[in-house]
């Protein structure tokens, strides 16, 4: 079966460490920007749970706030307006334009589903360059409830047009795939340096290190159909 193929756009995409030198600069440290990033999906996950919505940004901001309480450290308004902007203006990993274009030129459909609002989303594709690349971009936000969620997923297939079985999550975070697969999907994992899969969680049919790598497993097995 071929797969409409859906990429989540942070950290799968888009190279989160080009937010390090604000890190370095606000809190003295470039990776208290890892720790930002989890505290975010930890209180994301946490809206999920008590079924309180609030957008990925303002759940960004909330969690740098209580990393910087953890650290004593006093954020101006300009310290917050640089992660904001920062997050609009992320480079693509090196390897992601030539792998989606290896895909788009062997028919694969490509969309993008991600956390953040359809604004931010758009944005930070049309920085990257890639957003010409994607037939749709879809934001949880328009469900009110985040991934790992099933609601986003399910609205991913909807516009589609396809089956939830029909559609494939390409990401590079354990809780995305696992949430895709609880939905109903197709899963493929990036094992990006750092990330490696939830071992009590169902396990995706494919994994690979980057996406280039990745791109050469969809192909093949997938195949041409």
């Amino acid at each position: 079966m071929r797969h409409v193929l859906v990429f989540d756009v942070n950290e799968t995409l888009l190279d989160l460490k080009a937010l390090d030198v604000h890190f370095e600069r606000i809190f003295g440290d470039a990776g208290t920007r890892q720790l930002w990033f989890s505290q975010l999906i930890q209180s994301a996950l946490v809206s999920i749970v008590t079924n309180h919505y609030v957008t990925f940004g303002a759940i960004g901001m909330a969690a740098l706030d209580m990393l910087a309480e953890r650290r004593n450290i006093t954020l101006s308004d300009a310290d917050r307006q640089s992660i904001r902007a920062g997050m609009v203006h992320l480079p693509a990993h090196s390897e992601v334009r030539s792998a989606l274009e290896r895909l788009q030129g062997a028919g694969f459909r490509l969309s993008a589903l991600t956390n953040s609002t359809t604004e931010v989303a758009e944005a930070q594709l049309i920085y990257a360059g890639l957003r010409e690349l994607f037939e749709f971009v879809f934001s949880a936000d328009t469900t009110q409830r985040l991934k790992p969620a099933p609601e986003p997923y399910r609205m991913t297939a909807e516009r589609l047009g396809v089956p939830i079985q029909g559609i494939r999550l390409v990401a590079a975070h354990s809780w995305d795939v696992a949430g895709a697969l609880n939905a109903g999907c197709a899963a493929a994992f990036v094992a990006r340096p750092g990330m490696v899969l939830d071992p009590l969680t169902i396990k995706p049919d494919l994994v690979a290190a980057n996406l280039d790598n990745m791109a050469d497993l969809i192909i093949q097995f997938e195949g041409m159909n």
